[in-house]
């Protein structure tokens, strides 16, 4: 008989690390919007340092003020991969704080991406590790559990599931299924292209605006002298 809400599934499948690592340079607004501006992650979930996040998705559903399953997905996590840990937002109590996230550092692993709250927000500051969380609190977690380990999970109001492609800057973070990980990226990059060609046309003034106006038009505004 299956526990469900306290169970940990340990296998799961990770895309190819050469597309993880294709989206290291790609702003998050260019990724959101080739994917018609879902799927980022709610804007409460902020980075806690100036590391950026980019691995796969090693997700964590946690009761609240519990952290006994994030403890033991940082003994399951493989390198490259960034621990997703679903509380519902909860900022009662924390979930992790220098301790936990220097031993994340220090087994390879890419970032924590926590809808919850950390501590030792300080130190955490000047840690080269990226952790995004939704705010800091200095009371501590228990250890009781249950909770679950690689099962879909709800994180910034985005569904994340085990093997997505996590990727997290100062504008935010974004979810990426896999699946559509190769199209995405190749259109990611065009618009990154676009952006910078359209930065050189305002530096050298040649900037084309007419469309605000077309697209006014089209829509039926009225304009009045």
């Amino acid at each position: 008989m299956s526990n469900v809400g306290f169970r940990i599934f340990k296998n799961i499948k990770r895309p190819a690390m050469e597309l993880v690592e294709a989206f290291k340079n790609i702003p998050t607004p260019n990724i959101a919007d080739n994917m018609n501006r879902f799927f980022c992650v709610d804007a409460g979930i902020k980075p806690m340092n100036t590391s950026k996040m980019l691995g796969t998705a090693f997700t964590v559903r946690s009761r609240t003020a519990d952290n006994l399953l994030f403890h033991k997905a940082l003994d399951m996590a493989q390198p490259g991969d960034i621990i997703v840990v679903d509380v519902q937002g909860d900022l009662t109590n924390s979930l992790a704080g220098e301790i936990m996230i220097s031993y994340a550092m220090k087994r390879g692993l890419a970032g924590l991406l926590i809808d919850g709250a950390i501590r030792d927000l300080g130190s955490v500051r000047e840690l080269k590790f990226p952790v995004f969380a939704r705010g800091a609190n200095p009371r501590g977690p228990y250890k009781d559990g249950p909770g679950e380990i690689n099962v879909p999970i709800a994180c910034g109001g985005v569904i994340v599931n085990p093997g997505d492609i996590i990727v997290g800057d100062e504008d935010g973070v974004v979810v990426i299924n896999p699946i559509d990980a190769p199209e995405i990226l190749a259109k990611s990059k065009e618009t990154y292209v676009k952006e910078k060609e359209i930065l050189k046309a305002i530096e050298d003034g040649s900037l084309d605006r007419a469309w605000v106006d077309r697209l006014l038009q089209e829509k039926g505004c009225e304009i009045i002298d």
